[in-house]
């Protein structure tokens, strides 16, 4: 007897249980082909490496929110940061790490809102601007401002990679630490979370990703949010840049090319659609989640690292198909 109240049960529709239940099974094959997995160092590994990785699925989720899509943000980052970078050094200025980021976010709104000109401007389809943009940035940044890899990162950046909120070592010897860096992704959750569920501008967002023309007949600034929207992730992205390139304590112009592949996996496997009008934080963290978590077990599993792209591409496949295929026998039933 449970006093009359049902039993909680799992909703196999969703995306957030579907990943969370996947995210447990291979924590579970890989700690039993590599008891050492379960370890705090390991923890401690999944966590850094989702500090790039997270930033960047937060910008995408509104993108496809809004009922949009972008795949220039690893650009965006990229030239934000080595611009950045090469400034600070080419100068011999040492400015303190937080004008270096601002810097770096400043740039990277900059190249978002040439995207949002195109969008919202031109009303062009956001694929196709986004995949010129990272073309143009891209093309721009190796042609015009560099090509060679920045070993002597300003003295700042090496000071904020250095900045460690939790270190330890564990009764086997192994030493774990996590940078002050994730402080960061925790901050743009938290705020994006507010902006979208407690702000008129994130109901808003919403409301343009169901659909653009209701949007406009009722009155809602459709061009105000999708500039938004763009120089949001073009901010994201110029912070992402930059904390990889201080945690890496090297600016590489060629870095963070084709993430772009896992970051919108990640947003996907947590729910967002496609057409827009529905995306979670929770569902979103859970995909970097999973992300980050195939990219390392299968290292520790031994196999190729040739193979991640092709788990991610089957967890997109699954991870979209079945919600999609029992919605669509759930709507059978009721019809």
């Amino acid at each position: 007897m449970n006093g009359g109240r049902a039993m909680p049960r799992l909703d196999l529709t969703r995306n957030e249980t579907l990943v969370a239940l996947v995210v447990v099974a291979f924590c579970v094959v890989t700690a039993i082909v590599q008891p050492n997995f379960l370890s705090l160092p390991t923890l401690f590994d999944l966590l850094r490496g989702s500090i790039v990785i997270g930033i960047f699925a937060i910008g995408v989720l509104l993108v496809l929110i809004s009922g949009g899509i972008d795949v220039s943000f690893t650009a965006i980052a990229a030239f934000a940061m080595y611009t950045t970078t090469l400034t600070l050094t080419s100068l011999g200025i040492n400015i303190p790490w937080p004008l270096a980021f601002l810097m770096s976010i400043a740039i990277g709104t900059a190249l978002g809102l040439l995207n949002a000109v195109f969008i919202a401007g031109f009303r062009l389809p956001t694929l196709i601007v986004t995949l010129g943009t990272l073309s143009l940035i891209r093309g721009f940044l190796l042609t015009f401002v560099g090509s060679q890899l920045i070993s002597n990162m300003p003295p700042s950046l090496r000071e904020f990679s250095r900045l460690i909120m939790v270190r330890g070592t564990t009764a086997d010897g192994f030493f774990f630490s996590l940078p002050w860096a994730f402080a960061a992704l925790v901050a743009v959750v938290v705020g994006t979370w507010f902006l979208l569920y407690r702000t008129m501008l994130g109901r808003t967002i919403f409301a343009i990703g169901g659909s653009v023309e209701s949007a406009r007949r009722i009155g809602i600034p459709v061009r105000g949010a999708q500039v938004f929207v763009y120089a949001y992730v073009g901010a994201l992205s110029g912070l992402a840049g930059i904390i990889h390139a201080s945690l890496a304590r090297v600016a590489n112009p060629f870095d963070l090319v084709g993430l772009e592949l896992s970051v919108i996996a990640a947003v996907v496997l947590g729910g967002a659609r496609l057409a827009g009008g529905y995306g979670t934080i929770t569902g979103t963290l859970l995909g970097v989640a999973l992300i980050v978590l195939v990219n390392n077990s299968l290292i520790l599993l031994g196999i190729p690292s040739t193979w991640q792209m092709v788990v991610i591409g089957a967890l997109i496949l699954v991870g979209t198909g079945v919600p999609a295929y029992q919605a669509k026998r759930a709507a059978l039933r009721a019809g």
